[in-house]
């Protein structure tokens, strides 16, 4: 994504308004793990500094005339209906300053929702309260669920940093790999969304919606269920574990490894019933 110019004034107005370290106080987005999440929180940073300038130079000029132009002092209230000049101006500026945030806004847009040639696909179906996941490429299949202690839930233990973000089967993708996740919902409305991978996409029961990622490096990286499905709904985190090829490609084998041992089993089972 060519977003060049947005983080090239980035740069200098970070550079040189040092209040703009948002981080240090806990207010900026969360580190983004890929290319279009930093584009998203670049988009957000020059809008939001737009916003500011248009607030201060707007507010500003209204009260130095206010000031300026009291009775007290002396002014008389002009007497006029109408200014062609001042009319053309306030709507053409306006229009430039849309049109210009429009543009990195639309290139950005449409990057989300670009999930086409992708390395791998990933379905996600949300449940009341956890997420069932199938990978389509290599027929696997597991759940997610919680594994935060009732302990910590109940206030009888001390709370981790992991508190309500840690789950017994993370999603595991490799480094540098689009992957396509196709999302939809067994019951209610679920969202699936990862701050760090850029990824929101909602779980509609009956239908299927895609979004996709991309992860620039490895590590882990935790969202929720943003949609507000029922009294637990605060209890369905997401975990996806960025890994290299080489320990996705093992980690691939030991999930097949489980489902042939479990069918064995299963089997096992079944004749010595008929025994």
């Amino acid at each position: 994504m060519k977003v060049s110019f947005i983080k090239a004034i980035l740069t200098t107005v970070l550079a040189a308004v040092p209040c703009f370290a948002l981080a240090a106080w806990n207010m900026d987005f969360q580190a983004g793990s890929t290319v279009l999440a930093n584009d998203i929180r670049d988009l957000h940073v020059i809008v939001m500094i737009i916003c500011v300038v248009i607030f201060i130079g707007v507010f500003g000029f209204m009260f130095y005339a206010i000031f300026k132009h009291r009775k007290s002092v002396g002014h008389k209230a002009s007497n006029f209906h109408e200014n062609t000049t001042v009319e053309i101006i306030w709507t053409v500026i306006p229009f430039f300053i849309l049109a210009g945030m429009a543009w990195p806004a639309t290139e950005t847009l449409l990057a989300m929702r670009d999930t086409s040639a992708p390395d791998m696909t990933i379905k996600a179906t949300g449940y009341q309260w956890l997420w069932g996941y199938e990978y389509l490429d290599e027929d696997i299949q597991f759940y997610s669920t919680l594994t935060t202690p009732k302990g910590q839930i109940e206030g009888t233990e001390k709370k981790t940093e992991n508190y309500l973000l840690e789950v017994d089967n993370p999603v595991v993708v490799p480094v540098g790999k689009k992957v396509r996740v196709l999302t939809t919902a067994n019951d209610v409305l679920h969202a699936w969304y990862v701050p760090a991978l850029a990824v929101k996409q909602d779980a509609v029961p009956g239908f299927i919606r895609d979004t996709w990622f991309k992860a620039e490096k490895t590590g882990v990286f935790r969202g929720q269920c943003a949609e507000l499905c029922g009294k637990q709904h605060g209890f369905m985190p997401i975990v996806v574990k960025v890994v290299t090829q080489e320990e996705y490609d093992n980690w691939v084998v030991s999930q097949k490894k489980k489902v042939s041992n479990s069918e064995l089993s299963v089997e096992n089972i079944f004749v010595a019933g008929t025994d």
